[in-house]
């Protein structure tokens, strides 16, 4: 079975995006071209698109491509460096409250979903809050208790 172009072209973007801290489609289109593929920005706005890729905010500023089935490209020390942004743990009923630094919600909530803690099934992120939905079986008590654990 003969591959096309296309499918290798964005096998390529896959693989820089994996490997490389790319901010913008400018850079991806350079690193590209290095890779032999000529490529307009509309052709690689829908490359990117079907490959499901997004902008995410790094916590030192700035904003850079992942793939949301990529593995992380931080190492396990992601959430470490990120306590510093973290301001408090709340518990609630049914879910556990995660107040951030203004601006941070976002990079600490996608480090703690890439960190895939047994207890953690989920979050959703605002400007500075992230709510923290618990697995089924795991009370808030316990999940406010893995955090702060994992934060200290």
């Amino acid at each position: 079975m003969m591959i096309d172009d296309t499918t290798k072209r964005r096998e390529t973007i896959r693989s820089l995006i994996r490997n490389e801290r790319i901010a913008t489609q400018e850079e991806l289109r350079q690193l590209l071209a290095g890779q032999g593929f000529d490529v307009t920005q509309a052709t690689l706005s829908r490359d990117l698109h079907r490959l499901a890729a997004r902008r995410v905010s790094r916590p030192e500023g700035g904003s850079i491509y992942e793939l949301t089935d990529a593995p992380a490209l931080n190492d396990d020390g992601e959430l470490q460096r990120l306590r510093t942004m973290v301001t408090a743990v709340l518990e609630g009923d049914a879910l556990c409250v995660v107040q951030t630094s203004v601006g941070a919600a976002s990079p600490v909530a996608i480090a703690l979903d890439k960190a895939r803690l047994p207890e953690v099934l989920g979050t959703l992120a605002g400007d500075d809050t992230i709510f923290v939905a618990p697995k089924k079986g795991v009370t808030s008590a316990k999940l406010k208790k893995k955090l702060l654990q994992v934060w200290s």
